[in-house]
């Protein structure tokens, strides 16, 4: 796709966190497409070997390292191997996610922990860890991955929707804390994704039916206004999470 040249994201150095999801082939991709240069962390497990080769097929050669985003020692290993690789990191996507669904009181300690550490806690530390270097230079964007979960209620979703809720506020916040230090902090609140193409979805599911674009969103979706705030372009827009949702949340 053309790419505006205030969009303009070469010469960009961007880290991006893998998870299991599929998504972060299709979100690397366009930020490679804008001109970036990509760093992806992520596990053996992830989706970073995808998300590489995606980026290799716009002639471009990603960093990979191998990151455990539950350890906080991985994470700051990861921020130091990608600023002596890359240099001045100018943009973090904490896009790295697993979803869960469980009845609240079938939910165990561990599985709370967990969700809360990899959802939550990960974006926590690698937004400590690479918006520390952010600070020295002035300059940064931090662009957090969420969902519309954190602004509504679903059933079995108690813990996703309370990690979300804490995404939410985690971006506000630190957004006002250091904005007057150049480093933007906005989030993106995806709705149902499904990485199947829409001539796949079947028009009769009732999830569908309740949406008002009548299908899930791909992530593709997403790509666009990611490259935005990944960008000089989004300098006004501080502490925002914006919904991509198929209009689901314009629902009383």
């Amino acid at each position: 796709m053309p790419i505006l040249s205030e969009w303009d994201l070469t010469d960009k150095n961007i880290i991006i966190t893998a998870d299991r999801r599929g998504w972060t082939p299709y979100l690397a991709a366009y930020l490679s497409e804008a001109g970036a240069n990509l760093i992806i962390a992520g596990n053996s497990d992830s989706d970073m070997d995808e998300a590489a080769q995606a980026i290799k097929s716009n002639g471009k050669t990603p960093i990979t390292i191998e990151t455990d985003l539950l350890n906080e020692d991985s994470i700051s290993e990861m921020a130091i191997k990608a600023y002596d690789s890359a240099g001045q990191i100018h943009c973090l996507v904490n896009n790295a996610k697993a979803d869960f669904g469980k009845r609240f009181e079938l939910i165990t300690s561990f599985e709370w922990e967990t969700q809360y550490k990899f959802n939550f806690m990960s974006m926590v530390l690698c937004s400590k860890y690479i918006g520390m270097a952010m600070l020295e230079h002035g300059y940064g964007r931090i662009v957090n991955m969420t969902s519309n979960l954190s602004k509504r209620g679903l059933w079995n979703s108690v813990s996703s929707c309370s990690v979300e809720g804490a995404i939410h506020q985690f971006t506000s916040s630190l957004a006002l804390e250091w904005g007057r230090e150049g480093v933007r902090v906005n989030g993106i609140g995806a709705g149902w994704i499904d990485k199947n193409p829409q001539s796949q979805q079947d028009p009769n599911e009732l999830l569908l039916r309740y949406l008002p674009s009548r299908r899930k969103g791909h992530p593709t979706d997403l790509g666009g206004l990611l490259v935005y705030l990944a960008s000089e372009s989004c300098d006004f827009v501080n502490g925002q999470t914006i919904f991509i949702d198929g209009g689901s949340l314009a629902h009383a």
